[in-house]
């Protein structure tokens, strides 16, 4: 109760409560500065990742016109004809490899793997001393 009497006496000095209500107001400038920086970092990384995805994409698109290209020229139409489709042009001497008279393929022996027998012990030496 002493605090409100003292509180009711008090006079009010201008000055303080400028003084008072300035640094009130710098408070919340410097919060909201804090609030504008945070965001600017957060733009900033965004537009830089956004920046590498463009330039990627960029890239990608390059790639794909070049294929594209390739794709509908002669020189791939030829490629093709030639080599999955079996054809030959005008002038081209086939060539069409024949195995020998009556030669008999030779199977390819496949190795076996074996186990090796392991004694009781040595898993019981493995198991105590650690390493065999």
């Amino acid at each position: 109760m002493s605090f409100l009497r003292n509180l009711k006496n008090m006079k009010l000095n201008p000055l303080r409560l400028l003084m008072v209500v300035g640094i009130v107001v710098l408070v919340f400038l410097m919060l909201d500065f804090n609030n504008r920086m945070s965001e600017l970092q957060r733009l900033s990384s965004d537009r830089d990742q956004l920046t590498t995805h463009v330039v990627q994409l960029t890239q990608t698109i390059e790639v794909l016109n070049t294929k594209i290209a390739y794709a509908t020229s002669d020189l791939a139409v030829e490629q093709w004809a030639r080599e999955e489709g079996k054809m030959v042009k005008k002038g081209d001497v086939p060539i069409v490899p024949v195995s020998p008279y009556q030669a008999t393929p030779q199977p390819t022996p496949v190795p076996v793997a074996t186990k090796q027998p392991v004694n009781n012990w040595d898993i019981w030496y493995a198991l105590f001393l650690g390493n065999y």
